[in-house]
């Protein structure tokens, strides 16, 4: 009524004006003084208009049937408006009659009339959702848009509160954003709500909601105006790149943090811990037992025995209890998914266990229990391929994680177990190469006598640890004419079997040319001549002497590290030796140094894998031992073992070849 400033006029039964609101001043121009008392028709219309007025005035007034229409009248200014009249007749308690008069312009009730019936087809119409809530957060108006959205009829909606129409907390961020806006009246534009109405009780859609108060003209608040988007394809588009980008990220964190080492239960770890908890809430990593004892799969009609290598869960859960740890060997029925796995070579996927289902994923029906009773609702196997053959398999479920696997979640999978496959592959090989290495190494290394005249002695050998592979670090004790004895220490630079293999004929060769009673330099320049003739390795040696009748040292050295000579009863020091240079580089002459070794003297040898590090100085290391060997040990086989043990580290990249000799009183 106030938009459209509707005018009210009372006539008396002769035509006279009686009463004249407010309005009426504003719409005809006159004032109440100088309308009321008149008669209507001669001050608001034309000569020519007044006869049918009046004609009409009479009408209502003797038969009681209102009428309605336009008529042209006449402002106070001149001009002619035309008016949109409601007449009707009244009548008062004594029974006299009275005209009332309602009465807006024509132009601004057309104005209104298109408003309205535009924002009815606005509302009814329009493919957004539209609607309209008072201040208690009552729906009020809503349109079939909306509705359908929220899967409730419009009828339905109104009167009930927005809490009633949309339980949950999916929604209580936007019911809460209504409440700022009645209170604040600042709108809110395009905020995202994510959630599941009665439409589509089983999938998540998502929203765009937009907020804005409403008020009348006075500045009162009627409610909130809701207009909601429904963005679903563009939510589930997005989603679909997120995981697209993590993905992505998780195939790139594999190729980084998977096949660190060459150790297979480390590399099977770094398996399990990419893909929990990005991808799975667990996991369990199976190998092949053949391939970790023949390096081979040993696959035919009898069950295949599982070695468990990793297992890791996202958080507590019983079904931890469900999972073969790691170290124990394993067979699975002929339906579970890594017996599948291994029988067909192809990824095994359950998007969805229902009760009942987890004895298909279970090794045994306690395992099953424990699967179900963590919620696990979904898993998949996926086989772990390297030469071509199946090594392996990996196991993956989701409990908390609402989401079932999916296709691509397979072809993640697929990817990183693909990846982790070659690096376990590549470690079980080093495994049995290394193994037949140091096999090799230590059958070509003597059994020595701790006693020899005039001698006690002790020798260590340790393989390399981490990345590298056993190498050819050699010692000898050879017992010579006259009670002497020659100790020699050796390092054929490479690594591996061939290396191994060197060592040994090295080794024998020396053994051999002992026998003709040369000199050590003689020794060196004759091992020097055989190495050239092998396959191009180069080496270095050093080769002493005892004597203990003459308490004298012969030692001579091809590119080594110098000895170590500790004095009873003085520091221990660094022989100063005609250094040489290394075995295989041919037409250098060696030189023998003689010194005296009297009882209680020792004489340390050691190969280069005992002091060097990958980030110490080598002059620093040096005199780490110098102050290691100042302590006196029971024996050198207590002095061995504490060299070892304080100077290497667990992960010696290199390997190492000890040997002590301490003079005793001759017999």
């Amino acid at each position: 009524m106030d938009l459209l400033g509707v005018a009210a006029v009372l006539l008396e039964a002769d035509g006279r004006i009686d009463m004249w609101s407010p309005q009426a001043e504003k719409l005809f121009g006159y004032t109440g003084t100088e309308a009321l008392g008149r008669y209507a028709a001669p001050l608001l219309l034309h000569p020519e208009h007044q006869d049918a007025a009046i004609m009409l005035f009479a009408e209502v007034m003797e038969t009681g049937r209102g009428w309605a229409g336009a008529f042209p009248i006449r402002h106070k200014d001149g001009s002619t408006r035309m008016v949109e009249f409601r007449n009707m007749r009244l009548t008062d308690n004594i029974g006299d009659h009275y005209a009332l008069g309602l009465a807006t312009d024509r132009t601004t009730l057309r104005q209104v009339e298109r408003g309205v019936a535009l924002s009815t087809r606005l509302v009814t119409q329009a493919p957004i959702g539209l609607a309209i809530l008072d201040a208690d957060l009552r729906y009020v108006v809503v349109n079939p848009a909306l509705a359908a959205m929220h899967g409730v009829p419009e009828d339905d909606h109104v009167g009930r509160s927005f809490g009633e129409i949309l339980p949950g907390a999916d929604f209580r961020a936007a019911e809460a954003a209504m409440r700022r806006v009645l209170a604040s009246g600042v709108p809110v534009v395009d905020q995202q709500v994510v959630g599941r109405t009665n439409a589509d009780p089983r999938s998540d859609h998502a929203w765009a909601v937009s907020l804005y108060r409403l008020e009348d003209q006075h500045g009162n608040v009627l409610g909130v105006a809701n207009m909601v988007v429904d963005v679903t394809d563009r939510y589930r588009a997005a989603r679909k790149a997120d995981r697209a980008q993590q993905r992505l990220r998780l195939v790139a964190s594999g190729s980084a943090r998977i096949g660190t080492t060459l150790e297979v239960e480390r590399t099977a770890q770094e398996l399990a811990d990419v893909v929990v908890p990005d991808l799975a809430d667990m996991v369990a990593v199976d190998l092949l037992d053949s391939i970790l004892q023949a390096g081979h799969a040993d696959i035919d009609d009898s069950p295949p025995l599982f070695r468990a290598l990793a297992v890791k869960t996202a958080y507590p859960t019983a079904a931890a209890g469900a999972i073969v740890p790691p170290g124990r060997l394993t067979t699975y029925h002929a339906d579970h998914p890594a017996a599948y796995c291994v029988r067909t070579r192809k990824p095994h996927l359950v998007t969805h266990l229902n009760s009942g289902d987890h004895d298909r994923i279970a090794a045994d029906s306690e395992a099953a229990r424990l699967l179900a009773e963590a919620g696990v609702h979904t898993d998949m196997a996926v086989p772990l391929i390297a030469r071509e053959q199946v090594i392996g398999v990996m196991g993956l479920a989701r409990a908390r994680n609402p989401l079932a696997f999916d296709e691509d979640d397979v072809a993640l999978a697929c990817e990183l177990a693909s990846t982790a496959a070659l690096s376990i592959d590549n470690a079980v090989l080093h495994h049995h190469i290394r193994s037949a290495a140091e096999t090799l190494q230590r059958s070509l290394l003597p059994q020595l006598s701790p006693r020899h005249p005039g001698l006690e002695v002790a020798a260590r050998y340790r393989p390399a640890q981490a990345f590298s592979e056993v190498g050819g670090d050699w010692y000898d004790v050879i017992p010579l004419e006259g009670d002497r004895t020659a100790l020699t220490v050796g390092d054929v630079m490479g690594n591996g079997v061939a290396a191994a293999t060197t060592m040994g004929r090295l080794r024998t060769a020396t053994s051999t040319l002992t026998d003709l009673d040369l000199d050590p330099a003689r020794i060196l320049t004759h091992l020097d001549k055989i190495i050239l003739g092998l396959d191009p390795y180069i080496a270095t040696c050093v080769y002493a002497v005892y004597d203990p009748h003459r308490a004298r040292l012969q030692v001579s050295s091809a590119g080594h590290l110098p000895p170590v000579l500790i004095r009873s009863g003085r520091p221990p020091e660094l022989l100063d030796l005609p250094t040489g240079a290394p075995l295989g580089v041919g037409g250098v002459p060696f030189e023998t140094t003689t010194l005296a070794l009297e009882p209680g003297d020792q004489l340390v040898l050691y190969t280069d894998g005992l002091v060097e590090t990958r980030n110490d100085p080598i002059d620093e290391r040096l005199d780490d031992l110098l102050r290691l060997l100042r302590r006196p040990d029971h024996s050198t086989e207590e002095t061995c073992d504490r060299l070892l043990r304080q100077l290497r580290h667990p992960a010696g990249h290199d390997d190492v070849a000890l040997l002590i000799a301490r003079a005793e009183p001759s017999s």
